[in-house]
């Protein structure tokens, strides 16, 4: 496994290299001149030539790639036109929302996804079949935008159970800052169950058709033990590289929910460098996303080649 995660490293720092230099030279001939927008359009163009040379502007493109490039080597990615800060600070300080976000949209969609997916599939063609399988629709189909106002409308103005958008989420101790997450993280579940949920019940539907499920049966073993030692276990494969996909995927920023819940997370901090035309910080958040995805995917690559050693040996050439 040592040998397979090195290998993987390797590819993972050519990937990095390959968006790097994707991310730069893209983001380099957008219209917009950073000096400028840092100056205002009061500045003079000895103010922006100056300012130019003190950002090294005036150098050639491809010395100015490898200084970059260096820089993100120790962790260095720039100060934000628009904030004035470290993009590395801004990053932090926005991480623990969209990583709170995350995780526990990703738990709830977990938790229903493989109960209802479960017993769709031993219990197929019945009432909780159709049920699950209505779930499975709208979760993909419905707009999590949609979802996410009907929510603040009905539980945050009528209700009054949860905050509505505005309402600080920092500062406020971990209930006031668990009760903000709640409402966008459910909305954010609704839209990830539904794939989740069909790819575990097509998975342990396959798995229920395999022989050693008969073998199970026949040994007399209890239907818990058989349901879940066996059945659950042939079916974690699938699943479980959704869940890092999907898990990957609501890290690297959910712009949509963090926007209409005014979440101080990735997401709006991606929509302000967009808006700001702020390169440095939209370089160092492409970076930072990028690499989140990579370190997620490898770790439930392993995780899956522990879970299926019959993975490990194809990997060995066995």
């Amino acid at each position: 496994m040592l040998g397979y995660v090195i290998n993987r490293v390797k590819s993972s720092i050519i990937v990095l290299l390959v968006v790097s230099m994707i991310t730069f030279f893209v983001l380099m001939i957008i219209p917009g001149d950073p000096a400028q927008l840092i100056l205002g359009t009061d500045a003079t163009q000895e103010m922006v030539e100056e300012l130019h040379s003190a950002m090294g502007l005036d150098r050639p493109v491809y010395q100015q790639y490898f200084g970059w490039l260096a820089d993100l080597a120790v962790f260095n990615l720039g100060t934000s036109y628009v904030y004035g800060e470290s993009v590395l600070t801004l990053i932090i300080r926005a991480l623990p929302v969209t990583l709170a976000l995350s995780v526990l949209a990703m738990t709830i969609a977990v938790v229903f996804a493989f109960l209802f997916g479960m017993l769709s599939a031993i219990m197929k063609d019945s009432f909780i079949d159709y049920f699950s399988r209505s779930i499975m629709q709208l979760g993909t189909a419905i707009p999590s935008f949609w979802i996410g106002m009907v929510f603040i409308v009905y539980f945050g103005l009528k209700l009054k159970i949860f905050p509505v958008p505005g309402v600080p989420v920092t500062g406020v101790g971990l209930s006031g800052f668990m009760r903000s997450i709640i409402l966008p993280s459910i909305v954010l579940a609704i839209g990830e169950t539904g794939t989740l949920l069909r790819i575990v019940r097509s998975s342990v539907l396959d798995s229920l058709k395999q022989d050693y499920m008969d073998m199970a049966k026949i040994k007399g073993l209890s239907s818990g033990k058989v349901y879940l030692k066996y059945a659950l276990r042939g079916a974690l494969v699938a699943p479980v590289t959704i869940i890092g996909m999907q898990f990957a995927k609501l890290a690297g920023g959910t712009v949509v929910i963090e926007t209409i819940f005014a979440l101080p997370g990735i997401g709006r901090l991606v929509l302000t460098a967009v808006e700001h035309r702020d390169i440095v910080l939209l370089q160092g958040l492409v970076m930072f996303i990028t690499s989140s995805v990579i370190v997620i995917t490898l770790l439930v690559d392993v995780l899956i080649m522990v879970i299926n050693p019959r993975i490990k040996s194809v990997e060995r050439g066995e």
